[in-house]
């Protein structure tokens, strides 16, 4: 009865705020893609730079690879614009239109083009008078328009950016398009960049009201091709972890924004280490790169299965960091569904390999449990461990060891279960 009380006060209060509630059913996994940002930003010079530019030729041939080169399979299944598609204007309508020059077939056709290959696109928008980039913005009046456009093109996603806007018009405006994308009757993933605009913590940002109108949100600052950047992201997402972890689930994500794997900036190490700390913050696995000329090395980390498995558990608990060693070696926790969990241990070392030390006991583990341990990026089962025993890793400067812990025989108490209830509070025993 107490459990129905509950539902029925979740529910009161859901018809209490019918302007609230995004429930469209979608993202129920982080959302897995492609997007132009970071790699191509706003390079507009076709002429001098045709393969390079952001225009319909670049999706198109990022459609073809995601397509073609094992990556639709995994899940890779947007395909983003981001700024600096539009023309200058709108057109005499008031209506967004492409850059004539840079996307003479259009964006519907672009979309039935990525459609027919079994993939999605997403689109990209700002809440202001102009897009970050100087392109037309959407102000409130825009708001609906702008939504049955995308909708009438047959877009599957909409990132809305914030730039040259007031935190009145955001706090009214990124509710307004969850409704206006809702009533289209099409169904648009939500990605709103509210929070990055606002400090990303409260009080100025209401995690609750954000989970009920948007699929995933941009926290924190943009990412760039350096590993000093995915640092400062990792440190500001894992300090402020007390606020930002219950806030995620299924259809509402923290984006700690893309995967720069693939490009100029981050070694192997450290490519290895940013997809197993996004898969285990439960991040969107967006990638901003050239898949055109990517590396064997770098497309075997993105196309890794056990990493992109535990990326897409269904439970979708966003995993916390549990240790942080004076040795500068982290350990991170993932619960996963059927009471797996993903550890990484991570090095924040520069000099060389370092053994680190520990037992499951140590992390808080179940008494009494006993594990199979998978290595995510060797793929090879390491071996059976029980709580108690003590095991040592050897993590590279810069790098991380990742495992699965699948249970084997685990102990009366239903740990994972009671912890499901309240994710909130108490949601590991570690954290104690």
């Amino acid at each position: 009865a107490a459990m129905e009380a509950v539902v029925l006060s979740g529910l009161a209060l859901a018809l209490a705020l019918p302007s609230a509630a995004l429930e469209n059913g979608l993202a129920r996994t982080p959302p897995m893609g492609w997007m132009s940002w970071e790699r191509f930003r706003c390079n507009v010079d076709c002429q001098a730079d045709p393969h390079n530019c952001i225009s319909e030729q670049l999706f198109f041939e990022m459609a073809d690879r995601l397509a073609e080169d094992g990556w639709r399979e995994l899940g890779y299944e947007y395909i983003n614009i981001d700024d600096c598609w539009s023309a200058k204007q709108r057109d005499a309508a008031g209506q967004l239109v492409p850059d004539p020059k840079r996307f003479p077939s259009g964006i519907k056709a672009l979309a039935d083009y990525v459609h027919a290959r079994g993939l999605k696109l997403g689109i990209y928008g700002d809440l202001g008078i102009f897009t970050c980039g100087g392109y037309p913005g959407t102000t409130l009046e825009n708001v609906k328009q702008d939504a049955q456009t995308f909708a009438a093109w047959g877009v599957d996603m909409l990132k809305l950016d914030g730039c040259y806007s007031s935190a009145e018009e955001q706090a009214k405006g990124y509710p307004e398009m969850a409704r206006a994308l809702n009533a289209t009757g099409r169904p648009i993933v939500y990605s709103c960049s509210w929070p990055a605009y606002q400090g990303g913590l409260p009080p100025k940002v209401n995690y609750t009201i954000l989970a009920e109108i948007c699929n995933l949100w941009r926290n924190y600052d943009d990412i760039q091709d350096s590993w000093e950047s995915v640092l400062s992201i990792v440190d500001w997402f894992f300090t402020n972890q007390d606020v930002l972890q219950p806030a995620a689930g299924p259809g509402h994500w923290n984006d700690p924004d893309m995967l720069i794997i693939g490009n100029f900036g981050l070694s192997f190490e450290q490519s290895r280490s940013q997809m197993a700390l996004w898969t285990v913050m439960a991040a969107p696995l967006l990638m901003s790169t050239d898949l055109r000329t990517i590396s064997p090395s770098a497309k075997e980390i993105l196309q890794n299965r056990l990493m992109i498995q535990i990326n897409q558990d269904p439970l979708g608990i966003q995993g916390r960091r549990i240790v942080k060693e004076k040795s500068q070696i982290e350990v991170f926790l993932r619960p996963l569904s059927q009471a797996a969990s993903a550890l990484v241990f991570f090095s924040r070392r520069t000099d060389m390999p370092f053994h680190y030390s520990t037992s499951l006991a140590k992390l808080h583990f179940p008494e009494d449990a006993v594990y199979e341990v998978q290595d995510v990026y060797v793929g090879k089962i390491v071996g059976t461990l029980r709580t108690a025993d003590n095991f040592s890793v050897v993590i590279n400067p810069s790098g991380v060891v990742m495992w699965y812990l699948r249970p084997m025989a685990l102990p009366l108490q239903p740990w994972h279960i009671a912890r499901q209830q309240a994710p909130g509070e108490g949601f590991h025993p570690a954290l104690l």
